[in-house]
């Protein structure tokens, strides 16, 4: 409940969703003070899901 607490999720909010998806939420939040080297440039994801872009480059 504490992690809850943290994410501001009420009793409401959790009747709607699964465990699942509270794990997914903390996790989330544990990665957002995370700094990662390397970042996608803007509009990769649009041509990934086109099947413009390779994993590779």
């Amino acid at each position: 409940m504490l992690r809850c607490a943290e994410l501001n999720l009420s009793r409401d909010d959790l009747d709607e969703m699964t465990v699942g998806m509270v794990f997914d939420m903390v996790t989330e939040r544990s990665n957002d003070k995370e700094k990662y080297d390397k970042k996608a440039p803007a509009g990769s994801m649009a041509a990934f899901f086109k099947g413009e872009l390779n994993l590779g480059e």
